[in-house]
């Protein structure tokens, strides 16, 4: 490959190899475009390296006398391009001539074409892992992770993903993308099923799809689909086919569909999708949308999960124990291994909250197996109520592994039970840029569901980027809070079910040591009103353990 630097001597060739006028006559309104002119940009070329820089793209603008719309096509796939602009990512080893034809539409449907030949110099060849994480040896199918928050959102042009809006789980159910699937072949051809429920017993290529209103007609579907906002909604759309490849502009890898080639929600533009983050069957992508205007992720998976299935840890990368927490010797908690807050803490913890947080054997003790936080109502150092609150702050910390914790609920009113970690460097650099990890959170007027939440600092203050979930028998039986917690995503779930999906990043707090907190609040931000009658309640944890 080293030799194709040599080639870069010779000179860029561009040269006219088809031009034909469809329509040569006016009749009326009937008017063909004429002089039909393509600009080509490749990127990074200059006097020394007149193929480009070795990124294989392309941008190309279009303009014709008479003309109001165009339309590319490369490979045998047509593009729409109402401005006349488009960009191609040729992603073929080495350098390569590519035929790329502009079709100029008039008034009347009249129409004139030009074709014209590009020499492209690429010298990105993408990691095998990634390759094999799209195809599986052409064994892989991806959709949408619909029961993942934030699976489909939009934010700002090259800022935060997903920072104006993150759908909850299932919050697009019956808009056209849900149904969808994705197969990327290891020839480079891309296969895009449109509705997945429709083909047995026999194929029924027929679907609809889910676009940006005006951006979808690129499509020239057989319906308009429907309009909600800015939404179109199942907008029918048959199966098809296109090309995908693999490139890296300024590093950064980039999955690109050819043609009308897309994933989730259709945008037109580059069709280009950034990959922000990726796992062995997981990866968010944004793009930008033909507007400019917005950047959009999308969490898709390979993991194929029917509604009545679990949505299982099972397939952790962590399974070795590195530490463990069986409550099985009565008395105080292990000093070695936990200390407490104590008091009231500013304006309640934070939450306006109303206990006085104690290291009494009354409030916190390890009895029958099980450690036993119990809230009580009593008058207390100027509080009408005590708790504990246990942590590991500086005797255990750690970063990234899956905490498993099997606990059963309080069942009155007003209590506010928690299992969570905070970063180790909260007394540094304050709260939320120290990052929250909630595993689970019950509020004190709903005793039937759960909560998972993360506060960092584009969420919080505030509720948090959270989800909740129904556990009918929390406060009569033990279940399983556990969280998933990885470079690429952090998961949260309840006896092995995931119901909150979190793509984590770089950007967020969520790469350093955290440390375990487990108590029970009373009243407050999430506990509520405290019924007159109460007079005690507890948490019992069975155990802690950390897989890495």
């Amino acid at each position: 490959m080293k030799n194709l630097k040599y080639i870069l001597i010779s000179m860029f060739v561009l040269s006219v190899v088809y031009s034909c006028q469809e329509e040569d006559q006016e009749f009326g309104d009937v008017i063909a475009p004429s002089n039909i002119q393509i600009d080509v940009d490749i990127v990074g070329a200059d006097a020394n390296n007149p193929n480009g820089d070795g990124t294989g793209v392309v941008n190309l603008v279009a303009t014709a006398d008479n003309a109001i719309s165009y339309q590319y096509v490369y490979n045998n796939s047509s593009t729409p391009a109402p401005n006349g602009m488009k960009t191609y990512t040729f992603a073929t080893l080495g350098l390569n001539t590519y035929s790329i034809t502009v079709i100029a539409f008039g008034t009347g449907g009249a129409s004139s074409s030009k074709t014209i030949d590009i020499d492209v110099l690429s010298l990105y060849e993408p990691p095998a892992d990634l390759i094999t994480m799209l195809t599986a040896d052409d064994s892989r199918t991806w959709r949408i992770k619909n029961e993942g928050t934030g699976h489909f959102g939009l934010g700002p042009v090259g800022g935060i993903l997903n920072e104006f809006y993150g759908a909850a789980p299932n919050d697009k159910a019956g808009v056209g993308m849900y149904d969808d699937r994705y197969i990327f072949n290891v020839d480079g051809t891309f296969t895009h099923i449109t509705d997945s429920t429709n083909d047995d017993p026999t194929t029924d290529e027929s679907g609809t799809i889910f676009g940006r209103e005006v951006l979808i007609n690129e499509l020239n579907g057989s319906g308009n689909g429907t309009a909600n906002g800015a939404d179109i909604e199942n907008y029918p759309y048959s199966d098809y086919s296109a090309q995908w490849a693999i490139t890296a502009p300024g590093g950064v890898e980039t999955l690109s569909l050819t043609g009308i080639g897309f994933l989730g929600y259709y945008v037109g533009g580059s069709h280009n999708y950034i990959i922000e983050s990726r796992s062995a069957n997981e990866m968010t992508v944004r793009t930008t949308d033909g507007n400019g205007e917005f950047d959009w992720g999308l969490i898709l998976t390979s993991s194929d999960l029917s509604e009545d299935s679990d949505n299982l840890l099972d397939l952790t990368i962590y399974d070795e124990l590195i530490w463990e927490e069986e409550f099985d010797t009565d008395g105080a908690p292990d000093p070695s291994r936990w200390t407490y807050d104590i008091g009231t803490g500013s304006n309640g913890w934070g939450n306006g909250e109303s206990q006085y947080y104690t290291e009494r054997e009354e409030n916190v003790i390890v009895e029958g197996g099980n450690l036993v936080i119990t809230a009580k109502a009593e008058s207390f150092s100027g509080s009408n109520y005590t708790s504990a609150r246990l942590k590991s702050q500086d005797l255990f910390e750690f970063t990234n592994g899956r905490v498993e914790i099997r606990a059963k609920l309080p069942a009155s009113a007003g209590t506010w039970p928690a299992l969570w970690m905070l970063g180790a460097n909260f007394e540094t650099v304050g709260w939320p840029v120290c990052g929250e990890i909630d595993i689970m959170e019950q509020t004190g007027g709903n005793k039937q569901e759960t909560s998972g939440t993360l506060h960092y600092p584009a969420v919080s203050p505030g509720t948090g980027n959270t989800a909740s979930t129904t556990v009918e028998t929390a406060t009569s039986e033990f279940h399983l809070y556990s969280v998933e917690w990885t470079p690429d995503e952090i998961l949260i779930a309840v006896d092995n079910e995931v119901f909150h999906s979190i793509p984590n990043s770089a950007e967020l707090p969520f790469d350093a040591d955290f440390f375990l907190i487990l108590n029970v609040a009373m009243g407050g931000t999430l506990g509520g009103d405290i019924p007159s009658d109460f007079t005690e309640d507890s948490m019992e944890v069975d155990y802690i353990r950390l897989y890495q």
